[in-house]
């Protein structure tokens, strides 16, 4: 990395940095370094899988409230899936096909999950923003400054 970089890396004063993510979000020029890979003579690598996971959710949850919004859109489906289950419960019983308590528990287990998870993910949005926000990293980076 050059002087530049590191200069403008040491204004992120968080904690757990994920430098995979932010080393590219400084916005210097990089380039690509090909290599051909041998293969390697130590056995296999002792890096397991739940680090990978690890590494990977950190990623995400370092970068993103999408997680978040994803939640939301989930308890927003479940509530018009209680819908469906509601007409389809109508119709079996005006059909006269309804088994007794069936529709009312699944249209109550569907309509109300649906709510905690819609209200879990706002709320989330809101913690998201506020971590966002106390990481404090730096808006814009210059690059050059003029005379």
């Amino acid at each position: 990395m050059s002087s530049r970089a590191l200069v403008a890396l040491s204004q992120y004063g968080e904690a757990n940095l994920f430098l995979r993510g932010i080393v590219p979000s400084l916005g210097f020029k990089t380039d690509t370094v090909t290599y051909a890979r041998k293969e390697r003579l130590a056995g296999e690598s002792k890096y397991p899988l739940n680090k990978m996971v690890g590494l990977a959710v950190e990623g995400i949850t370092s970068f993103s409230t999408k997680p978040m919004r994803a939640v939301t859109a989930v308890g927003l489906a479940s509530m018009l899936f209680a819908i469906a289950m509601l007409v389809y419960a109508i119709a079996s019983w005006a059909s006269g096909h309804a088994v007794a308590g069936w529709g009312s528990l699944m249209v109550s287990i569907w309509l109300v999950g649906g709510l905690v998870m819609t209200a879990l993910g706002i709320t989330g949005e809101y913690v998201g923003k506020a971590y966002l926000e106390t990481k404090r990293r730096p808006r814009y980076i210059v690059e050059e400054e003029l005379d």
